[in-house]
């Protein structure tokens, strides 16, 4: 693209050769001649000395010296989020190109595809499936039967969806994950063995949804365990039967949630938590790292602590505990002068 072309796309005011063609984009420390940068952060500006960039976006306000010939800025007023929106508009071009359906895919019965699908080899699609438009499925990716996927999704190599799951607009799943497949559920006997309660639910994941790498998502016992739209996930989570997510809550890595816990609206959850089941957590709620979450939240702000509590209670009691030894040293000077 020509350097006009990306500073009208992200409202742009070009300081040099308008006409300079971009063949990429690159961090500054080891972007190309024929490459795009940034610079968002002071600490960065070091490298404008010595970077070989053909371009870098920078805001309105920041001032580079010397001015450096063969080097053309882009001025916006908010470097950051300009890059971001070439990232997505340059990696979107390179995936965009991807089209057909490979001689190698299995597809069943009454399975209807949508228009411009890219299918790799060896995916397989079951019988009664529907695939939106444009969406791609790569390699080695597996659709059981009656399975629905929107238009506009990609599914990576090695997914797998079990029967009866529902996925709706561009939504992105990353390699490993598994959706649908059964809740942990069996029923203790009087011999104590334990005999399997069948799960005969579904998984549901509403439109703009990205789900990270070796995620796991439990279908429902009965009734639907459901992802609303705009939720995030990162990579190696559990999610478990009958569990509900809701609108734009993100959580991060290995992070456990049991069976029929509800999460509110727009909340955070860091990574390797775990929520114990049948809870709810009301919208707007954000809890730390390894937190373990055993009662319900209904009030929106911030949890931490080993048994999750209010933050700055969780900072109260931490205080508390680095405060011991000084009173174990208390305790003992007035243990020795009571025994004088």
């Amino acid at each position: 693209m020509k350097l006009k072309e990306i500073a009208a796309l992200i409202n742009g005011r070009i300081e040099g050769n308008e006409e300079l063609e971009i063949k990429g984009i690159g961090k500054i420390e080891t972007a190309g001649s024929e490459e795009i940068t940034f610079i968002a952060n002071s600490k960065y500006e070091k490298f404008y000395k010595t970077t070989s960039a053909s371009a870098i976006v920078i805001s309105e306000e920041l001032e580079l010296s010397p001015v450096r010939d063969g080097i053309s800025l882009v001025r916006v007023s908010d470097p950051y989020s300009s890059f971001l929106t070439l990232l997505d508009i340059f990696e979107n071009e390179k995936e965009n190109s991807l089209t057909g359906i490979s001689e190698y895919v299995c597809k069943g019965k009454n399975t209807k595809l949508g228009e411009d699908l890219y299918l790799a080899g060896f995916v397989s699609i079951g019988d009664d499936c529907t695939i939106g438009d444009r969406s791609k499925i790569y390699s080695n990716t597996t659709i059981e039967n009656n399975c629905v996927i929107g238009s506009d999704c990609r599914i990576y190599p090695n997914v797998t969806i079990y029967r009866n799951c529902i996925i709706g607009n561009n939504v992105t799943i990353h390699s490993g994950t598994v959706i649908g497949s059964d809740g942990f559920g069996f029923a203790k006997q009087d011999d104590g063995t334990y005999k399997k309660i069948p799960q005969t639910g579904i998984v549901l994941i509403e439109d703009n949804v990205e789900i990270g790498s070796n995620c796991s998502i439990d279908r429902a016992t009965m009734g639907e365990t459901k992802i609303c739209k705009g939720v995030k996930l990162d990579n190696q989570i559990q999610i478990a039967h009958n569990v509900v997510i809701g609108e734009d809550t993100v959580i991060a890595a290995q992070v456990g949630i049991a069976g029929s816990a509800k999460i509110g609206k727009r909340c955070m959850i860091g990574g390797q938590s775990g929520l114990v089941g049948h809870i709810e957590i009301c919208d707007d709620v954000i809890i730390g790292a390894s937190v373990g979450v055993s009662k319900s939240i209904d009030k929106p702000g911030i949890y931490t602590g080993y048994r999750v509590k209010p933050h700055r209670e969780d900072l109260k009691t931490e205080v508390g505990i680095r405060n011991i030894p000084k009173l174990e040293e208390r305790i003992k000077s007035l243990e020795n002068k009571i025994s004088k």
